[in-house]
């Protein structure tokens, strides 16, 4: 019996351990590993002690960002930019961060690496993200990683073993739930379900008694602080949380998942990021991609875990997104409806919501 913890714990201590600037060890299982240190809470000691102790230093960052960089992504999916002698924290953190790439647009050089497998980069820029950090990473090659990572008490974790726990969604069980009288229904009921990786807690707020046996009207609710709590005009989230809610509770039964997966699955401050760059004239896909995100980032497979230990396979779907539905379908949920949700639409928010409609391709 081991005390210690098991892969899926050291990937939630390896994110956690990005997010307070400390480094992480990853290994390949096949002799190749490396330093990794997120370049958005990289600090120059550490840099510093991480090139002293390694070798074959670079930057990784997304095919994204690396198209805004005008740096070739040799690896697909992602660049590895050859950090020159010299090199500091600002100017590392300038090709991780768009906030000042009007200001100069003119970085680099940023010539990137295009020989041996860029798996440990993958890996490190994947942490990154769902760290809710930049995606871009300090990746430094060393040598014999278990001595590294025990001389300096740092997290190895072999990317080998991680691979599938990266790749699919958490476990969700459920942890607590009770009865919870609300505006739109006295019948109200909340459930918490929490995943077994450290990650985010998530919400379905019943309403009424749905049957089991027939398509329960749902809606899929991404948590959106500035919408949901504050009113923002930016954007429709919190006109449709309430007309959700409002619709539910006028038929009498069904179900809101609150996902915490703000601002499509980038986190919060991320957001405010695309924010600012949306202030400077970017469209809000143009900002994500500055940023190193894809257009949307959150996994819609976990709202059909969710309603599947509910005890539901089929559902009338509230939502104008058809990639929504189609990724509750493969996750094994039948969408028998699609209910459309057109509200929100104001002054603020026009060219935000028909960038969603041409770009994302939602029904609006």
């Amino acid at each position: 019996m081991s005390l210690g913890p098991g892969i899926v714990e050291k990937i939630a201590q390896a994110r956690a351990d990005l997010r307070m600037g400390v480094p992480v060890v990853l290994s390949d299982g096949q002799g190749r590993a490396a330093l990794v240190l997120a370049a958005e809470t990289l600090t120059a000691p550490r840099l510093r002690d991480a090139q002293q102790a390694g070798h074959d230093a670079s930057l990784a960052i997304t095919a994204r960002r690396a198209e805004t960089l005008h740096a070739r992504a040799y690896d697909g999916d992602l660049a590895r930019i050859d950090i020159p002698d010299g090199a500091d924290v600002a100017w590392l953190q300038a090709l991780a961060d768009p906030s000042g790439d009007l200001m100069t647009p003119l970085k680099g050089p940023c010539i990137t690496l295009r020989d041996g497998p860029a798996d440990l980069h993958r890996a490190a820029l994947t942490l990154c993200k769902q760290a809710r950090l930049l995606p871009a990473a300090v990746v430094v090659l060393v040598d014999n990683a278990e001595k590294k990572a025990q001389e300096h008490g740092l997290n190895l974790l072999d990317i080998a073993q991680a691979a599938p726990h990266l790749a699919e969604t958490s476990p969700l069980h459920e942890v607590s739930a009770a009865r919870l009288p609300m505006a739109v229904s006295e019948a109200g009921r909340v459930h918490v379900f929490r995943p077994e990786d450290g990650g985010e807690e998530h919400y379905a707020v019943e309403i009424g008694r749905p049957d089991r046996s027939r398509p329960v009207l749902a809606r899929l609710h991404s948590a959106c602080f500035t919408g949901d709590l504050l009113g923002s005009l930016k954007c429709d989230c919190g006109a449709q949380l309430r007309a959700a809610l409002d619709q539910i509770g006028a038929e009498g039964a069904g179900v809101l998942l609150y996902m915490n997966q703000e601002g499509r699955g980038i986190g919060l401050a991320n957001k405010m990021r695309a924010y600012s760059l949306q202030d400077q004239g970017f469209d809000t896909v143009e900002a994500n991609h500055r940023l190193g995100f894809e257009d949307d980032e959150r996994d819609f497979r976990l709202g059909a875990e969710i309603l599947r230990r509910l005890g539901f396979k089929a559902v009338r779907l509230m939502t104008n997104n058809p990639k929504k539905v189609a990724m509750m379908e493969q996750a094994g949920l039948d969408v028998v409806e699609r209910v459309p949700l057109k509200v929100g639409r104001n002054a603020h928010n026009t060219a935000y919501l028909d960038t969603k409609a041409k770009k994302s391709g939602h029904l609006l």
